[in-house]
């Protein structure tokens, strides 16, 4: 039971009461139904369902107190920021309100931006941002004139996951947070772009929705800037928890470990029925990813961008890990510039964690024509070679069926290359590129393609004989062979020294 308050501070805490009320008072009520009626959570509710319950603590809430009496009030200055528990751990969030004039940055929530930035940096928890606002307000009185949350994302980038959430609307400065986060997810209701609709109209002249400027189809889809569609605000929310928990909560951290029933060893009675040895016929990797990892446990990242490659947290043996595969479903596998650009960002991302890494390789090289050419893809390829090659975590190889050029090298089927382990299974086929094509650009006779198709054919035996690989497997031990690798690398993956820095230009 609480005691009566001194009257010497009860007027003072009941100031301090008013205020935090106003704070609390968002939009007001009629914004606020609009936003549940148009199926979304207000600032409030996001930051709730992102953290276990009842472990939120607000910072910042009183900033902006100060328009309360002018014309355009600003509770908490149309920023919800503070920190709580996500499964346990700390994570600090950031939630803009468009209820409050828009969500627009102003400049209290500018500063309360940067802080959390700061705060993450200091306290080496992970960061989330959840998005709905129309940029920078265009009465801020300092903006440009001081740090903001941009340069500290920057500074932030690899020392601790940064997850953005679009969850509607979301422009100019407002946008920018995403491209510089680790993982973006956009919701049916959301999109993002460096000027709205009515200021493209003005500057080009081209009409045009929130949707074809910056929809989850053009942001999940075609351009790769978000990488997970969620339905709603929930499943988003969803998303962003699943996510942080394949991660340490800073680069000086071990991966946390999974939990559940399935994390022995087992064999994939399945796998034969679901690949077929003839590199010919396509299969779908998802199959096997899904029978490969613990049960219930795998997330594919950006899997509507690049789909030749699949790119995947999941557990394996109970261990957090990064899985790059190649999809023969799509393409043959083959890799162009929008597969290598995401599995570069995905590598990075991985390495800078200390999840180890599991390149499985089933593709005819990197995708060839002049579509290719004109996309650049040689230089997303090399991107994506330099970060493989750039790995210093548990790197784990396995030629499925097939593997042709640059293909091969940027899939990490390069020997003696930082590898803890490489596999095949045995009828693999391997050379610079595929019989058939190469034989016939090089204008070579029957003779001479049929013993080029041979020599081929017989890569996993020649590779094993010189030690390019260290065992052929049967691919129903696929997922032991992996768990003797993981075990085999577990001193690394127990503690970290910290961040990983490369010099270098990425290509």
């Amino acid at each position: 039971m609480s005691m009566p308050v001194d009257g010497r501070w009860a007027g003072i805490l009941a100031e301090l009461e008013r205020r935090r009320a106003f704070a609390r008072s968002m939009g007001g009520a009629a914004r606020l139904a609009r936003q549940n009626e148009a199926g979304k959570l207000d600032a409030r509710a996001r930051v709730a369902a992102l953290f276990d319950d009842a472990t939120f603590v607000e910072i910042g809430a009183l900033a902006g107190g100060s328009s309360e009496a002018g014309e355009t009030p600003a509770p908490a200055d149309g920023l919800i920021a503070g920190f709580g528990l996500v499964d346990g751990r700390p994570v600090l969030a950031g939630a803009e309100d468009v209820t409050v004039l828009g969500g627009s940055i102003g400049d209290r929530g500018a500063d309360k931006r940067y802080r959390l930035t700061q705060l993450a940096a200091q306290e080496r928890v992970p960061l989330v941002f959840m998005l709905e606002g129309a940029g920078h307000r265009l009465t801020n009185e300092h903006a440009g004139r001081r740090p903001n949350d941009l340069q500290g994302l920057a500074e932030l980038s690899g020392l601790v996951p940064i997850v953005c959430l679009v969850m509607g609307a979301s422009a100019g400065h407002s946008a920018l947070t995403a491209p510089l986060a680790d993982f973006v997810v956009m919701t049916q209701a959301a999109s993002m772009f460096a000027a709205g609709p009515p200021i493209v109209k003005a500057a080009i002249g081209e009409s045009v929705t929130k949707e074809e400027l910056g929809g989850p189809q053009v942001h999940v889809v075609q351009s790769g800037v978000a990488h997970n569609l969620a339905a709603d605000d929930h499943e988003a929310i969803g998303l962003a928890r699943r996510y942080l928990g394949h991660f340490p909560s800073n680069a000086w951290g071990a991966p946390p470990a999974g939990t559940g029933m399935d994390t022995g060893p087992r064999r994939l009675d399945g796998i034969l029925g679901l690949i077929d040895p003839d590199p010919r016929i396509a299969f779908r990797m998802a199959g096997v990813l899904r029978l490969l990892v613990d049960d219930g446990s795998l997330l594919e990242i950006q899997p509507r961008y690049g789909a030749a490659l699949i790119t995947a947290l999941a557990h394996l043996g109970g261990r957090s890990v990064a899985i790059v595969a190649n999809d023969p479903s799509v393409n043959a596998g083959a890799v162009d510039a929008a597969a290598a650009d995401k599995a570069a960002h995905f590598l990075n991302v991985a390495n800078a964690f200390h999840l180890p890494v599991i390149f499985l390789t089933d593709n005819p090289g990197v995708m060839a024509g002049t579509t290719a050419e004109k996309a650049g893809t040689l230089r997303h390829a090399a991107r994506m070679f330099v970060a493989q090659h750039r790995l210093r975590v548990p790197k784990l190889h396995v030629t499925l069926r097939k593997a042709f050029g640059f293909g091969s090298s940027i899939m990490g089927m390069n020997p003696f290359d930082h590898q803890t382990l490489s596999l095949a299974f045995p009828a693999i086929t391997l050379g610079s590129m595929p019989a058939a094509s190469g034989a016939a650009a090089a204008g070579l006779d029957e003779a001479a393609r049929a013993r080029i198709a041979a020599d081929q054919s017989d890569g996993a035996w020649q590779l094993a004989d010189r030690l390019g690989y260290d065992d052929i497997i049967d691919p129903r031990d696929l997922r032991d062979a992996l768990l003797h690798g993981l075990s085999l690398a577990g001193a690394r993956t127990s503690t970290h020294a910290g961040p990983a820095h490369f010099s270098g230009i990425n290509p």
